[in-house]
């Protein structure tokens, strides 16, 4: 299964992209890991046009047979066991493609919200959009560690 994490913009801070590189090189041992950077749409007057312009690029890049999981502060909230089962679910139907999409400042344009298959937040915290990426990234090398029961997880 690949998975892939899609966000709006680049990663600025070195710090947080170490981290991402940390867990990205991780990851290569227990899937095809792949982060994907959305180029930044131009800045509109209106968040809902600017909402509807980067949904579009997200969209234009889906094909039917991916499960899009949009990071969402309004969606399931998972502890790391339970998310790694989800996980483990994914594989075991044989999902080709997952794509975790981080949306951009303002949040999903509606269109994209509607696409998703499932929406997950990591907390009912707000984290820079940066932030989020180190931190999925390492929930998700977690939880391939609880799943082949390796001594990541509370070591």
């Amino acid at each position: 299964m690949q998975v892939q994490l899609w966000c709006i913009g680049k990663t600025s801070e070195k710090y947080l992209q170490q981290g991402i590189d940390i867990y990205t090189k991780r990851l290569s041992h227990y899937c095809k890991f792949k982060m994907e950077i959305i180029k930044d749409v131009k800045p509109q007057k209106d968040p809902e046009a600017l909402k509807l312009l980067e949904a579009e690029q997200i969209m234009k890049n889906l094909v039917p047979t991916d499960y899009l999981m949009l990071l969402d502060e309004k969606g399931k909230e998972y502890s790391s066991e339970d998310f790694a089962a989800a996980l483990g679910q994914m594989q075991l139907r044989s999902i080709k493609r997952v794509v975790f999409v981080v949306a951009g400042a303002y949040g999903a344009h509606e269109s994209l919200i509607k696409r998703a298959d499932q929406k997950l937040s990591l907390s009912q915290m707000t984290f820079s959009h940066q932030m989020i990426r180190l931190f999925f990234t390492e929930q998700l090398y977690r939880a391939y560690t609880i799943l082949r029961n390796e001594k990541y997880h509370n070591s």
